[in-house]
C-alpha cells in the first residue's frame, strides 16, 4: 500500500506524508486486487468524529451502500485516496485531518469547522467506468495511468496511440497507429474504442472492454483475426494528439475551406462505398456552414451551394444506408435551400417510396419531370409509382370487399333468423287455440294481443 509506517500502525496516505490520511487495517482484504482511478466503487462506512466519537453518518443504518466514482473529486479528498489503496472485502479505518475532508468551514450541523473525522470504510467491489452514450456497459475504461492536464481530442484531432487489442485472450492487434479521431475503421480501430479515445488525455493509459456492439459486431473483422459477434480488450495508451480547429475558432472563409475539405473526403468515401464515413464528413459541411454571417455576395453563394451539396450528400449517403427518414429529411432541407433543385425531389420521392408512401414520391418524382422533361429516370420512378398505387388500391377493394361481404353475409343471416323465429311464433300461437279455421272473437282478440309489438298491429 506504500506509505510511511507510524507507531499506531497506521499508513500516511496524503501525498506530502503530513499525516493528514492516515489508514489502519481492520480486516485485510480477501484479494490482492483493488480498484483503479475512475471505477465505479460500492463501499459500506460510519463516519465518526475524532474529538468525541459522535456519530454522524453511517450507510449501515441506511442499509444502503454507497457508490461513487474513485478519483474524479465526487467525495472528500481523504476517500479518493484511503479506497485506492483498499482490497476488495477490506476494512479500514481513514483518519482525516480537515484539509482532507470539509475544511476550515466543515458540514453544519453535523461536523463542524475544522474537524478531524474518522471513517470505517469497507469495500464490496467495483466496476470500471461506462462511456457509452446510453449507458449500457458496451465501453467499460479503467484506467492504469492517469493522463496530463484537462485537454481531450475532439472529433477530427490526429490521435497518436499505442494499441494492444485482445479476443479470448489472444493478441490479434499490437502496434503503434495514428489517425483523425472519427475514421478509425480506416485503420481498424472500432467504433468504441474511437469514443473511448474522445475522453482520454495525454499520457493517459487504461484498458477498454467492448462489447460486440462496440467493437466489429455480428460480421467481425476476419483480416485481423477478430471473429463475428466477439467482445474485445484492449490496453490502450494516447502518447499524444493535436486537436482539430473548432468551427468557433474559425472566420467564415477558413470554414468554407475546411467545408470543401470535408466534401472531397466525404466523396471520396461515398465512391469507396464507406457510406457512414461519407456521412460523417458531410454532416461537419452543415456544422461548418449553416450560419454565414460576415461574408460578401460571392463568398455567399459559395456557402450556399456547399452547404446545398452537404444535404444532398447526406440525403443520397442516407439512401444507401437504407435510412429512409434522415434522407427525405436532409432532402428536404435541401428543397428548403433551392426549391428547383431536381436531385432533391428525385433523392426525397426514393425515400418516400421506400418508405411505402407512394402517393407523396409520385408528386415529388411530378416536380422532378415539370423542372426537367427529359429525365428517363423520373419516368421509370412515376411508373413504379403508378403500379405501386394501382396495387395499393387492389389491396385496399380486397380488404374493404370482403369486409363488405362478411356484413351482407351476416346482415342476410339475422334477417333469416329473425323470420324462422316469426314463423314459429305464429306457428305456436294458432295451436294454442285449435284448429287453424276457427275463427271466434275471442281467439282473435287474444292473438292480436300476443303478436302486439311496439303499439304496432300485425295481424
Amino acid at each position: 500500500m506504500g506509505g510511511e509506517e507510524l507507531e499506531t500502525n497506521a499508513v500516511d496516505l496524503s501525498p506530502n506524508k503530513d499525516g493528514g490520511v492516515l489508514k489502519e487495517i481492520i480486516h485485510p482484504g480477501d484479494s490482492e486486487a483493488g480498484p483503479l482511478q475512475g471505477d465505479r466503487v460500492s463501499v459500506h462506512y460510519i463516519g465518526t468524529l475524532e474529538e468525541d466519537g459522535t456519530k454522524f453518518d453511517s450507510s449501515r443504518d441506511r442499509g444502503e451502500r454507497f457508490e461513487f466514482t474513485l478519483g474524479k473529486g465526487e467525495v472528500i479528498k481523504a476517500w479518493d485516496l484511503g479506497v485506492a489503496s483498499m482490497k476488495k472485502g477490506e476494512i479500514a479505518s481513514l483518519t482525516c485531518k480537515s484539509e482532507y475532508a470539509y475544511g476550515e468551514r466543515g458540514s453544519p450541523p453535523k461536523i463542524p469547522p475544522n474537524a478531524t473525522l474518522v471513517f470505517e470504510v469497507e469495500l464490496y467491489e467495483w466496476h470500471g467506468e461506462d462511456l457509452s452514450s446510453k449507458k449500457d456497459g458496451g465501453i467499460i475504461r479503467r484506467n492504469i495511468v492517469a493522463g496530463e492536464g484537462y485537454l481531450t481530442p475532439n472529433d477530427g484531432a490526429i490521435v497518436d496511440v499505442c494499441v494492444l487489442g485482445k479476443v479470448n485472450g489472444t493478441i490479434f492487434d499490437n502496434r503503434e497507429v495514428k489517425f483523425p479521431l472519427g475514421e478509425g475503421t480506416e485503420h481498424n480501430i472500432p467504433e468504441g474504442l474511437e469514443r473511448a479515445l474522445e475522453r482520454f488525455k495525454k499520457g493517459e493509459k487504461s484498458t477498454i472492454k467492448l462489447s460486440p456492439k462496440y467493437a466489429f459486431g455480428s460480421a467481425g473483422n476476419v483480416i485481423i483475426g477478430v471473429p463475428p459477434g466477439a467482445s474485445l480488450e484492449y490496453e490502450v495508451e494516447l502518447r499524444n494528439f493535436e486537436k482539430a480547429k473548432e468551427s468557433w475558432e474559425m472566420d467564415q472563409e477558413e470554414k468554407i475551406d475546411q467545408a470543401k475539405a470535408c466534401k472531397d473526403r466525404g466523396t471520396t468515401f461515398f465512391k469507396e462505398d464507406k457510406y457512414r464515413l461519407a456521412v460523417k464528413q458531410y454532416k461537419k459541411i452543415i456544422d461548418l456552414l449553416q450560419y454565414d454571417n460576415g461574408l460578401d455576395d460571392e463568398k455567399k453563394a459559395e456557402s450556399h451551394m456547399l452547404l446545398l451539396a452537404g444535404y444532398l450528400n447526406l440525403a443520397m449517403a442516407y439512401l444507401k444506408l437504407n435510412d429512409n427518414p434522415r434522407a427525405r429529411e436532409h432532402s428536404t432541407k435541401a428543397l428548403e435551400l433551392d426549391n428547383k433543385n431536381v436531385k432533391a425531389y428525385f433523392r426525397r420521392g426514393q425515400a418516400n417510396l421506400n418508405m411505402g408512401e407512394a402517393e407523396q414520391a409520385q408528386m415529388d418524382f411530378q416536380a422532378c419531370l415539370d423542372l426537367d422533361q427529359t429525365n428517363k429516370a423520373t419516368k421509370q420512378q412515376l411508373q413504379r409509382c403508378a403500379a405501386q398505387i394501382k396495387a395499393d388500391k387492389m389491396k385496399e377493394k380486397e380488404l374493404y370487399g370482403g369486409m363488405f361481404d362478411k356484413f351482407a353475409r351476416q346482415d342476410r343471416a339475422r334477417e333469416e333468423a329473425e323470420a324462422n323465429r316469426w314463423k314459429d311464433v305464429m306457428a305456436g300461437d294458432l295451436g294454442e287455440w285449435g284448429n287453424a279455421d276457427e275463427k271466434n272473437d275471442c281467439g282473435k282478440s287474444e292473438l292480436s294481443k300476443l303478436v302486439n309489438i311496439d303499439g304496432v298491429q300485425m295481424l
